[in-house]
């Protein structure tokens, strides 16, 4: 019997090729983009999850009113570890703040993410080099190279003996031994290039140096809430004693979290959750395209009931029993889905990469992916089961004695059903196009408002020397203003492309707040083209610049609510600042955050090392003004001159819309595969209904009607259905757009015109696609429709 049915089955799809294809074809790229889509999904919810103590893995941060950060004091995991028995160990992590060369002979790699962890650390992230993880004796430091930086300065070793290199510029004599290899892990929220592990980190540091990452691993069972509470109390206790007078309405203000390693990637309590939010987006955009796949691949099914009605009748006069003729009917469908499911995977491959480039990953479908073997025929079955029982139970309810006088019309719950799955594609359809032309918008926006700064022509050089004092920067400006085409230099402890600032409390006229603070140069200002508000920049001609002078921005002021701010005093890191300035808002960490309030200060104590170079440069003088850095560079910079190495500051920047851009070309290539699909709905239905109705519109050509009369007669009922669509599709595409806008602290309004476009874009092409399908009858002669009546 299963063999009879087998034949059949590949018979009826044979003979009916277009439909088949159309099947096939729709459902294949939906699979597609799903199985894309789900493989990015599961990649971006699994960072660490090889780690076997994931679920016991807690980052220690604090947060206020006034800010959210995951440094803390370099002592404070030892006393976790030393106070409370939950808590199994305890270790801390440094970053290095700067970029340097590490050389071997001819060759050199340079350390962009270079951390410092502690022992103790390195087994909590399960951190292993590729000959085991040793501990450190006393203050030793244990260097470690990732695998393709040891394979160029080393091309060709075998062994595991440590190996000296030089860092830095070469001249500078600075050397350092190469303990082992370690294989870096991309799909983890600890990522490095190169490794120093060490006992203990901080020495000598105590509550004011905030700038570690401290992780713990609790025991199974723990409560983490009071754990926190417990940790919060130990930490506001300590830091009352760090400090002489401790102000008790700073310090319990205060707050200590657990962010749990699992948070750490999307949703990490002190940070952004765009990648959470894309994400989430990406799923359900996936899961959408499946579901009206599968709507369309239904409405497909039903709209070739009456060719099949016959031969149930005839089957049911011959004695073969509804759950037959059922079986019959979902193996046809399951063969659909089958070849699909391999057209999709093929689909897939083609598509990876272009989808791998987009996001600056490397997915495969085959390697490190081996769920797929059991996911993907999971999901055949669960198409072929929600696809095609509700057409298998149709076809084989057909009753004999009907279908056999000529009677092959379905059910009125059947149409009902059929007019509310289309409607439902196209609002999906609605919704995507309406949100494509949202995110349009916003990009638009932010490409084209003014961020307050002037990030063209401004080149940031890499550089590891330190420059805190204007005096010791002042001869390498010089040298670099000799450069034919260079218009202004300046140095800072921070560049505008999304970094966060560190923040320190400020007390000016009694009011105390917390402000972020940039440590800058002369002309850091003019460099970026910031605009002056009130007031003056720094300027060489005022000695007092350099001790105690400061600039505010317009959101510090209004924070303190100052009036006539210049020559007032603002007090921070126990010295007093006189304000010579106040610039207007710049946006540096994009559209998302809103400006935070900001002092700019020459001398900070509280202050890290300025190492990053700006060098404005003339347009039409760039390339000559590039190569004659280069040329110099080790003479301008000795500490490390052998590399000169810059990035555009404008290409820096653009970085922070990549995320908003990905969902951009996601939503795009979503939009369309929605629409091209709820098209095929519709061309199935209209097929359904043109056929049902040739009969009718036979009579009405005998009876004088026109072409464009039945046309318009066909085109009215799924003109109405496509509006039914877009006043669903509107209300829900409104919610979700306005929820992804107040991501952003600035935005574009919520424009009209997408949702106008959405209406005309749908009717056009519903206008088309039933015109189309309905040409074939209105084409016909009456006669072939009636001569049997």
């Amino acid at each position: 019997m299963f063999k009879l049915n087998l034949k059949i089955a590949l018979r009826n799809l044979w003979r009916n090729k277009s439909i088949t294809a159309i099947n096939i074809g729709g459902l294949a790229i939906a699979l597609a983009a799903f199985l894309i889509l789900m493989i990015y999904v599961t990649y971006e919810t699994t960072f660490d999850k090889d780690n076997p103590n994931y679920n016991h893995i807690y980052l220690v941060g604090r947060k206020s009113s006034a800010f959210q950060t995951n440094f803390t004091p370099p002592s404070l995991s030892k006393e976790i570890k030393a106070n409370f028995p939950e808590v199994e160990a305890a270790g801390t992590i440094k970053h290095n703040f700067f970029e340097f060369a590490i050389n071997k002979d001819a060759n050199t790699v340079f350390a962009k993410k270079h951390i410092f962890i502690e022992y103790e650390a390195a087994k909590i992230l399960n951190i292993k080099p590729e000959h085991g993880l040793t501990q450190p004796a006393g203050d030793e430091f244990i260097f470690y190279l990732n695998k393709p930086y040891m394979e160029t300065l080393f091309p060709g070793k075998k062994d595991d003996k440590p190996e000296m290199v030089s860092l830095g510029s070469k001249s500078a004599g600075h050397t350092g031994k190469i303990s082992g290899v370690i294989q870096t892990d991309a799909h983890s929220n600890i990522d490095f290039d190169v490794l120093t592990v060490v006992k203990e980190l901080g020495k000598g540091e105590n509550y004011g140096y905030n700038n570690y990452f401290t992780y713990i691993q609790v025991k199974p069972g723990t409560d983490i809430a009071l754990l926190t509470k417990k940790i919060e109390k130990m930490y506001r206790a300590n830091t009352a004693k760090a400090f002489g007078e401790p102000d008790w309405k700073e310090i319990n203000s205060v707050n200590v979290f657990l962010d749990p390693l699992k948070n750490l990637h999307l949703r990490p309590t002190a940070g952004t959750d765009t990648n959470y939010k894309v994400v989430l987006a990406i799923s359900v955009l996936g899961l959408l395209m499946l579901v009206i796949a599968c709507i369309n691949f239904t409405n497909l099914s039903i709209a070739q009931a009456a060719k099949r009605a016959k031969e149930v009748g005839v089957k049911k006069v011959m004695g073969v029993f509804r759950y037959q003729l059922v079986f019959q009917f979902i193996t046809e469908i399951l063969i659909q889905c089958i070849v699909a499911g391999g057209v999709a995977l093929i689909l897939a491959e083609l598509i990876l990469p272009a989808f791998n480039s987009l996001f600056e990953i490397n997915l495969n479908i085959w390697h490190n992916n081996t769920a797929i073997f059991w996911q993907l025929p999971a999901i055949i079955m669960g198409i072929t089961l929600i696809a095609g029982i509700y057409p298998a139970l149709v076809l084989s309810g057909f009753r004999p004695a009907l279908v056999l006088k000529g009677n092959f019309q379905t059910s009125r719950q059947s149409y009902w059903l059929k007019n509310s799955l289309l409607v439902f594609q196209f609002a999906v359809a609605v919704i995507f196009i309406v949100g494509l032309f949202i995110i349009n918008s916003q990009l638009k926006y932010m490409r084209t408002q003014d961020v307050g700064f002037k990030a063209e022509q401004v080149v940031a050089v890499k550089n590891m020397a330190f420059f805190t004092d204007p005096k010791v920067f002042e001869p390498v400006r010089e040298k670099i203003m000799q450069i034919p085409g260079v218009k202004s230099v300046t140095v800072a402890n921070a560049i505008p492309d999304g970094s966060k600032l560190g923040k320190n409390g400020y007390t000016a006229e009694g009011k105390k707040e917390t402000l972020g603070f940039l440590d800058v140069d002369f002309d850091y200002f003019e460099t970026l083209g910031i605009s002056l508000k009130e007031g003056r920049f720094f300027n060489r001609a005022f000695k007092s610049d350099t001790v105690n002078s400061a600039i505010l921005n317009e959101s510090a002021v209004a924070k303190y609510g100052l009036v006539n701010p210049i020559g007032k005093t603002i007090r921070g890191c126990s010295m007093d600042y006189k304000i010579v300035g106040v610039i207007k808002d710049f946006k540096s960490e994009g559209f998302e955050n809103a400006v935070e309030p900001t002092i700019y200060s020459l001398n900070n104590p509280c202050g890290n090392a300025k190492l990053e170079i700006l060098i404005k440069i003339e347009a039409q003088q760039m390339s000559a003004a590039l190569e004659g850095l280069k040329r110099q560079w080790s003479s301008i910079n000795k500490l490390d001159g052998d590399h000169f190495r810059y990035q555009f500051l404008d290409e820096l920047y653009g970085r922070l819309f990549k995320k908003q851009e990905q969902l951009q070309a996601i939503f795009f290539v979503a939009a369309m595969l929605t629409v091209f699909i709820a098209v095929l709905g519709l061309f199935a239905f209209a097929k359904y209904v043109t056929n049902a109705r040739n009969k009718e519109i036979a009579v009405r050509k005998v009876l004088g009607a026109t072409d464009l009369q039945i046309l318009k007669l066909l085109n009215s009922s799924f003109f109405v259905i496509v509006l039914i669509a877009n006043l669903l599709g509107w209300p829900l595409a409104y919610l979700l757009t306005k929820k992804w806008l107040e991501t952003f602290a600035y935005r574009a309004d919520m424009p009209v015109t997408p949702f106008v476009l959405s209406a005309l874009i749908t009717m056009g092409l519903s206008l088309l696609t039933v015109s189309i399908q309905a040409s074939k009858s209105v084409k016909a002669k009456p006669v072939d429709a009636l001569k049997y009546e």
